[in-house]
């Protein structure tokens, strides 16, 4: 006898300009990825207030096309990130999900490929995304070193760093430590998970340890506490369950061009067919990079340049080759 799979809440962030834009892509290729998906999309939307100089609300065109594909679009307030931290909508907006329900959070950059009901017994293990390079810490002139920065974060929560530590890398190597992409992330229960990534995103922008002095905060913050946040509940490096995620059944593309220039043919083809029945390319071709890249077909001519076997190493690098070339946009 067949179970259904267990449902669970997918949260992703929604507001006026870029986000909104993608978000509706997520919705469109969850539909079609996903179609039984037996869980709620979730799309919190930052409301205008202290933090918000201007409305961050989702314009009615993409709320139509949100709620159509089934969306269920969630008020939160900026009480102590908004406009100037902008990540830390993920880390606020986990407060409009049903407590005690299992969730997965994706980057509204991020686009569905495959049935992702199947992570369902995977989620009451919090984990997040290892899709990540060495962006933080900096490596400084003075600096105290991988392992002092990452111990004075643990000894500030109460934390054992010992058990963090992945003991096949060597010391002093980034990948030793703890450290996710936050572009996705999950456990079985979001109010717990907010209260702990928000109360330590709050004490280390306001509050850090001396060994954090030459580091830079600003965007890494959220990069920065999650993995605490995690280590604190119980949980670590996903398994290969979850490792799907970014492959399998997600893609986490960040920017058009670079989606054009880097992802498998799998992907651009889900982006196409999300963008193109007519109701959804009305209201998105007003954004200048799907304008330019999807409809025109200049993400078609920016994937002509590169070689998938042969990409650049560093994300840099691929960044400059686009903008070299006339394509790059945001």
């Amino acid at each position: 006898m067949t179970h259904a799979p267990a449902p669970f809440n997918i949260l992703i962030v929604g507001q006026s300009g870029r986000l909104e834009a993608e978000a509706v892509l997520f919705a469109a290729s969850l539909a079609r990825a996903c179609p039984g998906f037996p869980g709620r999309l979730i799309v919190a939307e930052p409301q205008p207030g202290p933090l918000w100089p201007g409305d961050p609300r989702i314009s009615p065109g993409h709320r139509d096309l949100l709620e159509g594909f089934g969306a269920e679009i969630r008020p939160f307030q900026s009480r102590h990130f908004g406009a100037a931290y902008p990540n830390g909508n993920k880390i606020e907006g986990l407060a409009v999900l049903p407590p005690g329900e299992p969730f997965l959070f994706c980057d509204s950059d991020t686009l569905v490929l495959g049935d992702v009901s199947v992570l369902a017994p995977h989620l009451a293990r919090p984990a997040a995304s290892m899709r990540r390079s060495a962006t933080w810490p900096r490596e400084e002139v003075y600096w105290p070193g991988y392992g002092a920065i990452w111990r004075s974060l643990y000894d500030l929560f109460g934390l054992d760093f010992e058990s963090s530590l992945d003991r096949s890398m060597p010391d002093e190597w980034w990948e030793r430590y703890l450290y996710f992409n936050a572009g996705w992330f999950c456990g079985p229960d979001p109010a717990r998970f907010h209260q702990h990534f928000l109360d330590m995103a709050t004490r280390i922008r306001d509050d850090p340890p001396e060994a954090l002095a030459l580091q830079p905060l600003d965007p890494w913050l959220d990069q920065v506490a999650l993995p605490l946040a995690i280590h604190a509940l119980g949980g670590g490096r996903p398994g290969p369950e979850l490792a799907r995620l970014d492959g399998e059944l997600t893609c986490h593309y960040r920017l058009f061009p670079l989606l054009y220039a880097r992802e498998e043919d799998r992907v651009v083809a889900a982006l196409e067919a999300a963008a193109t029945p007519n109701a959804v390319k009305r209201v998105l071709k007003a954004h200048r990079p799907l304008q330019k890249m999807v409809y025109q077909g200049q993400g078609r001519e920016v994937r002509a340049l590169f070689d998938r076997e042969a990409l650049p190493a560093r994300e840099a690098d691929l960044r400059k080759a686009i903008r070299a070339a006339g394509y790059w946009m945001r």
